[in-house]
């Protein structure tokens, strides 16, 4: 029993290690194929591009083709929570992380695609795409920029 219990730990240790990109939703664009709503991943460890993966639909966006960079965040009350849980959700707030990201693609065509990050990953992710590309992040309003510039 021990044995597969170290087994295991140091089975999860390898797969974590060897998972690169951050975890995004997909909410919307013009990638081919991907539905809105999708689980996907973004890597933006390769020199020359971007890694976009969405269920087995893969795209690579070279750095030099980015054109905009966009952070914006709604923010909604709680309001399921209050009704099923605790009237005290209704003084929280959720707020949800939108990246776009434009770009032109291998035929000269404006493309985008609008991603949901994670509260957790958004500011690592806005650094890594500024330093990559060259581009500055534009903000949606006052909140936008306070949360993503921390």
């Amino acid at each position: 029993m021990r044995r597969a219990l170290v087994a295991f730990l140091s089975l999860s240790a390898l797969l974590a290690a060897g998972d690169t990109g951050d975890r995004v939703r997909y909410k919307g664009g013009t990638v081919a194929g991907v539905a809105a709503g999708t689980a996907a991943r973004i890597d933006l460890l390769h020199e020359d591009a971007l890694a976009f993966d969405a269920k087995g639909r893969s795209v690579r966006i070279p750095w030099k083709d980015i054109t905009t960079l966009e952070y914006g965040m709604r923010v909604s009350r709680r309001y399921m929570e209050a009704v099923l849980i605790s009237p005290v959700f209704l003084a929280a707030k959720r707020r949800t992380h939108y990246l776009t990201i434009g770009y032109v693609d291998s035929e000269a065509r404006q493309q985008a695609m609008v991603l949901e990050v994670g509260k957790d990953n958004i500011r690592p992710l806005l650094v890594s795409l500024e330093a990559k590309s060259g581009k500055r992040i534009e903000f949606q309003d006052d909140e936008a920029r306070k949360a993503g510039r921390g």
